[in-house]
């Protein structure tokens, strides 16, 4: 058979093979080339990227806190302060199961419910924190307990912290306010403002009055502490420490004393009073009563408390003296007075015959006076001195209701004072604009009439009340209300004085100011409304008694307040200043629910000036206890 014989082409195949080789050779190369340029774009390129990385493995960065600043009022006492002690705290992120982690540490340390309650709730709202305490203010031995036990629980730490405290606890809760921790609508709030890094590690802030409005000046700046770090995250050494910067501290215009006195003065009433220095803007006195104790809120408030707070039928977690809205009643009177003088509606001379109700020409509808077959001949002064409705009704529909908004506006009725504290209401003084705009209704001259008197739609907070008396005790000077006086660092040198310019003067005939302030000053002598709160005073001051209606009356009806539910009950208030002829303070009392003002405001008002005037501690709280009540049916 034949064979048929192939013959190798060596040639082709060498070229195949070197072709081969090339292209692996290219592909080899190819890889180098990549990973050189990998390594270059790693190790050139973005060096300093992943140094800084490779420093963040390595260097750890822990902020440290701030001291918060002190609040002291103007004698030096403390309103709030700063003390450490040891919480015991759950990281939840490194603990699987919470509730049997709570139950064997329970054998360790104590848990009540409350804390357990408390910690549930701080896990709800704090989800950004590391970790949040199950227990406050450890005791020695519990802290040496729970170091012998502590490798049974991992996420559980011991740690050392400042705790907010308030010594003087309910007085004067509303305007000093508190703290609290810091929760998401907090952390949105300090993002917008560019604050948020300076509260790394923070877990507080202020929540409400000084805490709150002062609350940048109380922080201070963090601090932060950069530490070398093992691969098992142990601190090996600090490599460098910026130390924080403590807040500031604050003085207040506040005096403690005469705060407690007016507190005291009340007894169980609700109500509120607002003292102001009228040379300064200055305020003395801030009551709110009933208070509430603002250490419950520090730690996180529990149910329990937060219950009986907020679901009480007194609310006391209402600032009254801030945001409570009242008619003003009778203490409107003084501003309509000098309206009338100063727009020549009026003159001290001319008087009416009072027969005890005014009614529109044309009208039926009879306008009560508060006394039953009114007060006789009436003239500018004694209407002041007896507080004559009539006259003021009458005087109301004279000025029209455009005359009476613009002129009492400018004693800051309607408006934000713009006190310091914030959560100031604005209050009401009504025009035709206004009700248009809020009722879609025009104005009616029967409106007028009430405003005249301080009903109707007119509204005020003892805040305002308050500056537009110490407005008509400074002559017309207006100083801006303010409870931060100055403003110290923490070796407690001062950083700024809060100014005390005027913020306006009106321009008021000086006769007829003159005229108001005459009267007033009798208001307090025999034959006026206060003439009980003014007997056997060593100075002469200046007063106003007010009661406004909760409660409307049908025409001819007759109050009687012994027949009245005592919620439903009148309020009573009082203005005055003191002393008569060079004005060291000026004020307003309100007493819910009070009755008359002459009766139940005014001596509260007295007790709080001899206090502050004399030095005189009252021994007795000068409201009559709730039970009491005034058969009359009169009033201011």
């Amino acid at each position: 058979m034949n064979r048929k014989v192939e013959l190798r082409n060596h040639p082709r195949e060498q070229y195949n093979f070197r072709l081969r080789l090339a292209v692996s050779a290219g592909f080899v190369l190819l890889l180098f080339l990549l990973l050189f340029a990998r390594f270059f774009y790693l190790q050139v390129s973005q060096r300093e990227h992943y140094h800084t990385l490779a420093e963040a493995n390595r260097i750890s960065i822990a902020p440290i806190v701030p001291n918060r600043g002190l609040i002291f009022d103007r004698n030096g006492e403390v309103l709030a302060h700063n003390y450490s002690a040891y919480t015991l705290e759950i990281v939840p992120s490194k603990v699987r199961d919470i509730e049997t982690l709570i139950n064997e540490l329970s054998t360790v340390i104590e848990i009540a419910a409350r804390d357990r309650k408390r910690f549930k709730k701080l896990m709800e709202e704090s989800k950004r924190f590391e970790s949040l305490p199950i227990r406050t203010r450890l005791s020695d031995v519990e802290v040496a307990r729970f170091a012998a036990n502590r490798y049974r629980f991992p996420g559980v730490e011991i740690k050392a912290r400042l705790f907010r405290q308030y010594p003087k606890g309910s007085s004067a809760s509303h305007v000093v306010g508190y703290i609290g921790r810091i929760n998401d609508k907090d952390l949105e709030q300090l993002e917008a403002n560019d604050d948020l890094a300076n509260y790394r590690g923070s877990q507080y802030m202020g929540k409400i009055g000084i805490e709150q409005s002062y609350e940048k000046e109380l922080h201070g700046t963090t601090g932060f502490e950069e530490m070398e770090t093992d691969a098992a995250g142990r601190v090996i050494r600090v490599i460098s420490r910026t130390p924080p910067i403590s807040g500031n501290n604050l003085t207040l215009s506040l005096d403690s004393r005469l705060q407690e006195v007016a507190e005291k003065a009340f007894g169980d009433r609700r109500g509120a009073l607002v003292a102001i220095e009228p040379a300064t803007g200055d305020i003395l006195a801030f009551v709110s009563k009933p208070g509430f104790d603002p250490n419950l809120f520090v730690d996180g408030i529990d149910s329990e408390n937060w219950d009986l707070l907020n679901n009480s039928i007194d609310r006391p977690l209402n600032n009254r003296a801030l945001r409570g809205l009242y008619p003003p009643g009778s203490t409107f009177k003084p501003f309509m007075a000098l309206a009338g003088l100063e727009l020549k509606k009026r003159w001290p001379e001319h008087s009416i015959n009072d027969s005890g109700y005014f009614s529109l020409p044309g009208s039926t509808h009879r306008f009560r006076d508060w006394k039953a077959g009114g007060h006789g001949v009436v003239d500018l002064h004694k209407s002041l001195v007896v507080s004559c409705d009539t006259y003021y009704y009458g005087l109301a529909n004279d000025l029209g209701i455009d005359n009476i908004f613009n002129f009492v506006s400018k004693f800051g009725m309607g408006k934000k004072t713009g006190i310091d504290i914030a959560g100031e209401a604005s209050g009401l003084l009504p025009s035709q604009e206004w009700k248009m705009k809020r009722h879609k209704q025009k104005w009616y001259a029967g409106d007028t009439i009430s405003v005249g008197i301080g009903q109707g739609y007119n509204l005020a907070t003892p805040l305002q009340l308050a500056f537009a008396t110490a407005i008509l005790a400074g002559n017309g000077t207006a100083f801006r209300p303010h409870v931060v006086k100055q403003v110290l660092n923490n070796n407690n040198e001062v950083v700024r004085e809060i100014a005390t310019h005027p913020l306006y003067k009106l321009d008021l005939d000086p006769v007829n100011l003159r005229a108001v302030r005459d009267a007033l000053v009798d208001v307090t002598r025999p034959g006026g409304t206060a003439a009980l709160a003014g007997e056997g005073a060593a100075y002469s001051f200046a007063g106003k008694t007010g009661t406004s209606q909760v409660i409307g009356m049908r025409q001819g009806e007759k109050y009687v307040e012994s027949k009245v539910r005592e919620r439903f009950r009148d309020h009573a208030l009082f203005i005055a200043y003191a002393p008569a002829e060079s004005p060291k303070i000026a004020l307003s009392v309100l007493v819910e629910n009070g009755g008359h003002g002459g009766a139940t405001a005014a001596p509260i008002a007295r007790l709080v000036m001899d206090y502050y005037l004399l030095g005189t501690l009252p021994a007795e709280p000068a409201a009559p206890a709730v039970e009491q009540v005034n058969e009359e049916g009169e009033h201011d």
